[in-house]
């Protein structure tokens, strides 16, 4: 018996089905490759930019005490080193206005005005929250310092930083608080003398930017000036108040010696931060 011989068109017809599935198998395969490159790239990228903003944070506390250390001492200056790949570091001159006042027998007394202390700038690191999100769209958590205004204590950083949650991105600000403290009482022509010392720290920024890949931010301070107040006093309880910026006033309890008289002493160091 003679065996049939396979009909050319199904001979074909197979070859090209095996053709056809070797192509689908190969480019199923890259299309899955491709996929899992580009996941895997945006989960090296989200990490990436996840441990540049925990970097972040250590330089922005780096940098404070590089700016407390030099703080009082005019002329002396400090850096602390930056880089920044995924977000931007931002100088913000002047903005906020700082305003101190204090109740002196039951009445509010000025001890500021526009020029003196003056505005003081903000420094701020800005990441998009698609590397970092937290809940809430409201999230706040001090990383330095409270959103007091003033301090009274000697042990506290006159630094505040800040991280917010806010429309699409993830901010750390640093701006600087403003210390108040009854430092001595000296009879002066008999007449005690309340001595109460205001400290603040005004940052000047020279010039407003954005600023990435790797640089030095440096502190450096320009002068140390002081301005006394002297008012009698009656009533052992002084209130010293103080604003920055558009934030709520912060108010600190002095105690005074009476009868007497009492000198506020504020005393503004003014240190340029630039790059």
């Amino acid at each position: 018996m003679k065996r049939l011989k396979s009909i050319p068109l199904f001979r074909n017809n197979r070859a090209l089905s095996y053709t056809v599935s070797a192509v689908l198998i190969t480019g199923t395969t890259i299309i899955l490759v491709l996929v899992a490159a580009v996941y895997a790239y945006q989960i090296l990228e989200q990490q990436r930019g996840v441990a540049e903003f925990e970097v972040a944070k250590k330089s922005i506390l780096a940098f404070n005490d590089a700016l407390e250390n030099v703080a009082w001492k005019p002329g002396a200056s400090r850096s602390t080193r930056f880089s920044i790949q995924y977000g931007y570091l931002q100088l913000v001159p002047n903005a906020n206005l700082i305003s101190i006042s204090a109740t002196v027998n039951g009445q509010p007394q000025s001890l500021s005005n526009n020029t003196f202390p003056g505005s003081t700038g903000v420094i701020a690191y800005w990441l998009s929250n698609k590397y970092v999100a937290f809940g809430s769209s409201t999230y706040e958590s001090y990383i330095l310092g409270s959103s007091s205004s003033v301090i009274s204590g000697s042990a506290d950083s006159y630094g505040r930083a800040v991280i917010r949650q806010q429309t699409g991105w993830v901010t750390i600000t640093l701006d600087y608080r403003v210390r108040a403290m009854r430092t001595a009482v000296i009879k002066v022509n008999n007449i005690d003398t309340n001595y109460v010392d205001i400290w603040v720290i005004k940052l000047t920024l020279p010039y407003s930017g954005s600023y990435i890949n790797d640089f030095d931010l440096m502190a450096q301070c320009l002068n140390v000036r002081t301005t006394s107040y002297r008012f009698d006093v009656s009533n052992q309880t002084s209130v010293v108040s103080v604003r920055i910026g558009s934030a709520p006033t912060y108010q600190v309890p002095i105690t005074l010696v009476v009868p007497g008289q009492v000198v506020f002493n504020v005393v503004v160091a003014e240190v340029q931060v630039k790059v």
